[in-house]
C-alpha cells in the first residue's frame, strides 16, 4: 500500500521545523540549554511522562497537549545533542520509526492478513524476534514501576500464546495465591513468620491479579493511581475538617476520624 501524506502534512512540517529551529538557537545562545546533556535531560523526561500521564487520567485536554509539547521538546533536544557528535539526528530517528512500523505492519504495507488485534501482536513479536531480539521479553524496560513491567511482561508472552485460555482460569490462580500467601501468617508465633517467602507470595498475589486485570480489560495501573488520587482527595478533606475542628489528627480516635470519612466519601 503507498503511503500518502496527510491533508495537515504541510502545516504540521512548518510547525515541527520551528520546533527545531528554535532547538538550534537555544542550543546555541543559552547557557542552561548549552549545559545539557543526555544523562542531564533523562530525570527530567521521566517527569515529563508522568506529568502527561497525570493529564491524561484527569481528562485534561489543554494540559494533555501542553505536556505533549514538552516531551516533543525533549526528543527533539536529545536528537540535537546527537548530531553534535555525528551519532544521529532528528531525521534518522524520524526515518528510523517509519521504517520500523513500515516493516511491523505487513498487514498494512505487505501481503499479510490479519483477523483480529491479537493477530497484529503476535506478528509484532515475531517480527522483534526476527530483528534480532533475543527474547520476546527483552523490550521490556528494567527500570519500569514494577506493576508496570508485570503488565507488559504479561501482555508479551500472550503475544505468543502463552497465556490462560479463560479468566475463570485466572480468577483460580488469584484464589490461589492469596490462599498460599494467607498461609505464610497463619503461625501464633510471628517470630516464627518466614517474611522472605511471604514477601515472594505477595508478589505471586499481585501477579495473578493484575494478569486477571489484563483478562477483563482493566489497566492496573490507571486503576491504582485512580484509588491513590481518591484516598489523597479524602484524606485531605479528614484533615481540612479536623484542622476546622481544631483538633490534630493525631490526637483523635479512629471513630473520629471515620465520621469525616465517611462524610469525605459522599463527596
Amino acid at each position: 500500500m503507498p503511503l500518502k501524506a496527510p491533508e495537515t502534512a504541510p502545516t504540521a512540517t512548518i510547525a515541527f521545523n520551528r520546533l527545531l529551529i528554535i532547538m538550534d538557537d537555544l542550543r546555541a545562545n543559552c547557557p542552561w540549554d548549552k549545559k545539557q546533556t543526555l544523562e542531564s535531560l533523562r530525570h527530567l523526561t521521566i517527569e515529563e511522562t508522568y506529568e502527561l500521564s497525570d493529564a491524561i487520567l484527569g481528562g485534561d485536554m489543554p494540559e494533555i497537549k501542553k505536556e505533549i509539547g514538552d516531551i516533543m521538546l525533549h526528543l527533539v533536544f536529545y536528537a540535537k545533542i546527537a548530531s553534535e557528535t555525528n551519532d544521529f539526528d532528528i531525521t534518522d530517528v524520524l526515518n528510523s520509526v517509519c521504517d520500523k512500523l513500515i516493516n511491523r505492519h505487513p498487514h498494512i504495507y505487505g501481503d499479510v492478513e490479519v483477523q483480529n488485534e491479537e493477530d497484529v501482536k503476535r506478528n509484532w513479536e515475531q517480527i522483534k524476534l526476527k530483528e534480532g531480539n533475543k527474547s520476546v521479553l527483552g523490550g521490556v524496560p528494567a527500570s519500569l514501576p514494577a506493576l508496570v513491567k508485570a503488565s507488559r511482561i504479561q501482555e508479551k508472552a500472550r503475544g505468543v500464546g502463552f497465556d490462560w485460555e479463560e479468566k475463570s482460569q485466572v480468577w483460580a490462580k488469584v484464589e490461589e495465591e492469596m490462599q498460599e500467601f494467607k498461609n505464610e501468617f497463619n503461625a501464633e508465633d510471628e517470630s516464627t513468620i518466614d517474611h522472605e517467602k511471604a514477601e515472594a507470595e505477595f508478589g505471586d498475589l499481585l501477579f495473578s491479579l493484575i494478569n486477571y486485570a489484563r483478562f477483563i480489560n482493566i489497566n492496573p495501573e490507571n486503576a491504582l493511581e485512580k484509588t491513590n488520587k481518591k484516598f489523597i482527595k479524602r484524606f485531605q478533606y479528614l484533615e481540612l475538617k479536623a484542622q476546622e475542628s481544631g483538633k490534630q489528627l493525631h490526637d483523635m480516635s479512629l471513630a473520629e476520624m471515620d465520621i469525616f470519612w465517611d462524610e469525605a466519601k459522599k463527596l
